[in-house]
């Protein structure tokens, strides 16, 4: 099939799945002004959200602030302002912008230590408020920002974050943290934990105008029973250990949204599950289907569909490729209150998916690839999309050229 035939019959594919699956279901957060100033850094045309209040962000991870300047908050709001005049060139309307990487903040907090991402160091004051500057750029131009956070990472591995700061949870709860290989985590069976983490999401929520909390795909770190064997035996539950970890999963997402709620209702409550949902359920032990079909769990679900069209396995499955992949997630049962975003990968630009077929990487040459799925989700009536993430579009040393044309394809979809 010729490859401009190939992405129109999948575009087909989705637009009429979708359409029943997304169409007239929940509500969509309000856009924001986003019309671009004449700061902007990119030359494309000015670009407004659709009317219809569609859902357009920016993943800002902590692997970005590896190349900011945090060295005083004028050097660090110059950069700021930068970034969301450039995530406003694609007519991006929200800013997800990670704040809380590794049990520790880019934010004055009295439950986390200052984040290593600031100074190389964890616990070092960097003498001025990152989120403070974060929120109050993001608003200036007409962005929302939502704070993104990982609950239960402590450590990576031994590099990241390296060294930790006297009030680290590893050192103040270390009756809290487990290891897993070089990594820690929090536990996910303790109810001081989830208690904990929903305190550290109530001290942003109070004092910071934020539009979001938004989790991402990490919960459970690993299936290995001798994780939590103790914590299971003490349950003393008749669950199996599968469905006993989803029920403190399910615990930390529902106390996270109730606590959200209590303070600003208005202010949402977002994850980003893998896109492969078995994963989810099987080795994260996330109850997805449950967060979506039910009220008091989440305002939307983002999955990350980072595959592209036509999209094959090694053995042979075309279930992941991105026609397909939308099409289950949005057949999915869904209550009205919550919404269906999907997150498209922007690092697969130049790269490829590594998928088992022909175009597993020429369709991620053609300088349109994101605005093709943008397009595609929009004629079958989804309600918004996220990039992952900020550096592959505009700090592309790889494949600049490629970049480019990305960003200026997806503003013109986006004009």
């Amino acid at each position: 099939m010729k490859k401009c035939s190939f992405r129109r019959a999948a575009s087909l594919l989705v637009a009429a799945a979708l359409a029943l699956g997304l169409a007239g279901c929940g509500k969509s957060p309000h856009p924001a002004d986003s019309s671009a100033s004449s700061q902007a850094v990119q030359s494309t045309p000015d670009v407004q959200p659709q009317a219809a209040g569609e859902y357009r962000a920016m993943w800002v991870s902590y692997l970005e602030w590896g190349s900011f300047d945090f060295s005083g908050e004028d050097a660090f709001t110059a950069q700021v302002q930068t970034l969301m005049q450039n995530c406003l060139s694609l007519g991006c309307t929200t800013v997800i912008a990670q704040v809380r990487p590794f049990a520790d903040a880019l934010y004055p907090s009295a439950l986390f230590p200052w984040s290593h991402v600031l100074s190389g160091a964890q616990g070092t004051d960097p003498g001025f408020d990152p989120l403070a500057v974060l929120v109050r750029e993001a608003h200036a131009c007409g962005l929302q920002l939502e704070a993104w956070l990982n609950p239960y990472r402590v450590a990576l591995n031994a590099a990241t974050p390296g060294s930790f700061a006297e009030n680290s949870l590893l050192y103040t709860h270390p009756d809290w943290v487990k290891a897993n290989g070089e990594g820690y985590y929090l536990n996910p069976a303790l109810p001081q934990v989830r208690d904990y983490i929903c305190e550290g999401v109530a001290e942003i929520v109070q004092n910071y105008d934020v539009d979001g909390i938004h989790y991402d795909d990490y919960f459970y770190p690993t299936t290995d029973p001798a994780f939590d064997s103790q914590d299971y035996a003490d349950a003393n539950t008749a669950l199996s250990l599968e469905d006993w970890r989803r029920e403190n999963v399910n615990a930390l997402v529902s106390e996270t949204y109730r606590t959200i709620k209590s303070i600003r209702p208005a202010c949402r409550f977002g994850i980003s599950p893998q896109g492969n949902n078995s994963n989810n359920y099987n080795g994260q032990f996330s109850d997805v289907a449950l967060w979506l079909q039910t009220p008091g769990y989440v305002d939307y679900v983002m999955p990350q569909v980072y595959w592209g069209y036509g999209y094959t396995t090694k053995g042979g499955s075309t279930d992941y490729a991105f026609e397909n992949v939308t099409r289950t997630w949005a057949a999915m049962p869904r209550d009205a209150s919550v919404s269906l975003y999907f997150g498209l990968g922007a690092y697969r630009i130049g790269d490829g998916d590594g998928g088992n077929y022909d175009h597993n990487t020429d369709q991620w040459n053609t300088g349109h690839e994101l605005a093709d799925m943008v397009g595609t989700l929009r004629e079958a009536g989804a309600q918004g999309y996220a990039l992952y993430r900020y550096d592959f579009l505009f700090k592309n040393g790889a494949y600049p050229a490629l970049a480019e044309a990305e960003c200026a394809a997806l503003a013109e979809v986006n004009r």
